[in-house]
């Protein structure tokens, strides 16, 4: 049985890829530390033309094939227009929300390779100023980057470096508490991540040969909805996102239990593969959870879209605030690797 040495690990993993900016479409230094994670471990590891990342964890059959994928791409920003006063307006990436986001400290990359820091703020910011400051809708026509830098003009702004088409990370504010619970932006989905480096590690000690040849695909647009479409290896027959458990209201799934998703916004998964996950939970004692997520499509969806032949499935540990600043709990990892354990019978 896998033991919560393992959740630890992942932790540390998925903590340190939180570490690196990387939203949909700036995503490299992120795919290089996961390939290179990967390969300390002793695995094979490719990059693909779109930029993810390929591992192989062996396995003696090749013909009834798993892949398990997850992503490094979070939401995130671009620079839309450089204001008058200096002050960037955003584009989102993905469903980055500016209702979550005011206030929040944020790094903008240029393409000359400098780094500048700002926040994200309500045009206006001032409460004893504006008099619309509680009724002022708030997304990204109606808050602005201010940057921390002497700029009054575009002009200003644009000798810096920047320019429209610059990537705007956010941070990610990440910590685990004294209590196991693991908060930060953008859990969706490095925590996940960290999971299957935490399971390839639990292989890698134990010297464990699998059954079925096993992929893991790290992708890197799934926030953006073609993540998975493509870097199908011959043979896969399976394909499983492990991204995040919805937590909320009228779901079972808390921070603490693995989610087993049986039907999303692209209708349900493969009947044969729920089932075969709930019986691995059952199997390996892993508190589980099947819920119905209302709003969420998958890496698998997309691969489903693109024309592969495969069953698929969805599990993830529980993460409550999706989008948002996301709260999952050690306990939750934990039963995420026991239900791979049992998935793949290691």
């Amino acid at each position: 049985m896998i033991n919560i040495s393992y959740a630890d690990y992942a932790w540390q993993q998925a903590a340190a890829l939180l570490a690196i900016d990387s939203p949909s479409g700036f995503t490299e230094t992120a795919a290089l530390w996961v390939k290179e994670a990967f390969e300390s471990l002793g695995f094979s590891a490719q990059l693909t033309r779109k930029g993810g990342v390929l591992i192989d964890l062996g396995g003696a059959d090749d013909q009834d094939g798993l892949m398990l994928a997850a992503h490094t791409d979070t939401l995130g920003a671009m620079v839309s227009q450089i204001k008058g006063s200096g002050r960037l307006k955003l584009t989102n990436l993905g469903g980055m929300r500016a209702e979550n986001a005011e206030a929040e400290n944020v790094r903008v990359y240029t393409r000359e390779g400098s780094v500048y820091e700002g926040t994200l703020q309500l045009c206006n910011a001032s409460v004893h100023v504006n008099p619309d400051y509680k009724t002022a809708k708030r997304d990204f026509d109606t808050t602005e980057v201010v940057l921390d830098q002497e700029v009054g003009s575009a002009e200003d702004t644009r000798k810096l470096g920047i320019e429209v088409g610059d990537f705007v990370c956010f941070d990610p504010r990440t910590r685990r508490t004294a209590s196991g619970y693991l908060k930060s932006r953008f859990l969706d989905d490095k925590l996940s991540v960290g999971i299957l480096l935490g399971f390839a590690k639990y292989l890698a000690d134990n010297a464990i040969p699998l059954r079925r040849r096993t992929w893991v695909h790290v992708t890197v647009y799934e926030e953006v909805g073609h993540g998975g479409a493509a870097s199908v290896p011959t043979g896969v027959t399976e394909a499983i996102s492990v991204d995040m458990g919805c937590v909320g209201d009228g779901l079972s799934c808390t921070e603490k239990k693995v989610s087993i998703c049986a039907k999303d916004s692209g209708g349900p998964y493969s009947y044969e593969v729920v089932g075969k996950l709930i019986a691995a939970a059952k199997k390996t004692g892993a508190d589980y959870a099947v819920d119905v997520y209302p709003f969420y499509g998958s890496d698998v969806e997309a691969t489903l879209n693109a024309g592969f032949d495969i069953r698929h499935g969805l599990i993830g540990p529980g993460v409550y605030a999706s989008h948002g600043y996301e709260r999952s709990h050690i306990d939750g990892v934990h039963n995420a690797l026991k239900l791979l354990c049992g998935y793949l019978d290691v």
